[in-house]
């Protein structure tokens, strides 16, 4: 109910606001375009100063360590694009030793085993 009531207001102000801005435009512009820039660079340092005090040293260290583990990964796995000829080529030499590679029990490097509880067995006989 409180907003329908300040929406004229607002409207108010806002045409109040162009017409002092107008007005200051046409019979002082040198002023104008001060009071601008002083309000910009004002601007511009409370920003600053907020970002620096309390936005910055929010960052928590979490992130930070996400970020380098991040790196590394594209580090460690970086590869080359080869380019459409040279994957032509490698998909039709390749192709036997891929059936090969399915075939041995090779484990991923990046994965681990977690161990868990392996005395509780399930009884699969019985449903």
């Amino acid at each position: 109910m409180t907003r329908n009531k300040l929406t004229p207001f607002i409207y108010a102000l806002i045409v109040l606001a162009i017409i002092g801005f107008s007005v200051q435009l046409f019979t002082n512009t040198a002023s104008l375009l001060t009071s601008l820039l002083m309000m910009v660079a004002f601007g511009a340092i409370i920003y600053g100063a907020v970002y620096y005090f309390f936005i910055r040293p929010r960052t928590s260290n979490d992130i930070k360590k996400y970020k380098k583990a991040v790196k590394q990964s594209k580090a460690k796995y970086k590869q080359d694009q080869p380019s459409k000829k040279t994957i032509a080529k490698a998909t039709k030499k390749q192709a036997p030793l891929l059936n090969k590679r399915r075939n041995s029990k090779a484990r991923a490097t990046h994965l681990r085993v977690i161990e868990g509880n392996k005395q509780k067995r399930k009884n699969r006989a019985t449903f």
